[in-house]
């Protein structure tokens, strides 16, 4: 799955050049985390595999580099988990997340920073008193 975006603010006066300066470290950050925490292994990924493991800064660091296109992120495997996600910020604002082997993930991840809540499924059984 591949997704552009741009980065913009609530009042729609500020340029995007702008918005990287202070979000862009932050942002990507928070979508290496989700990645993270949502990767599951794959074939022999298993055995590093750990349900409670949680992304750390030099996970997040290791990852982390910056060139002609912009501060990016790039995952393969970390600690068992196929992250398989890239993302990209370039300097005028416009932002590429891309997944391999995610599904819908990115989507997801999207909605969970601007706060919106996924559907749980609810039980049909009786209520339990």
């Amino acid at each position: 799955m591949r997704v552009e975006l741009v980065f913009e603010d609530d009042q729609d006066d500020t340029d995007p050049e702008a918005l990287v300066d202070w979000g862009a470290f932050g942002f990507l950050y928070a979508l290496t985390a989700l990645s993270f925490h949502d990767a599951r292994p794959r074939g022999n990924s298993a055995v590093e595999f750990h349900s409670e493991d949680l992304l750390t800064v030099a996970d997040f660091l290791e990852a982390l580099s910056f060139g002609r296109y912009g501060l990016r992120i790039e995952t393969d495997y970390v600690r068992g988990r196929s992250m398989k996600t890239e993302v990209t910020i370039r300097p005028d604002g416009r932002v590429t997340l891309t997944t391999w082997g995610r599904g819908k993930s990115a989507l997801h991840w999207l909605d969970r920073l601007q706060g919106k809540r996924r559907l749980q499924a609810v039980s049909s059984g009786p209520a339990a008193s």
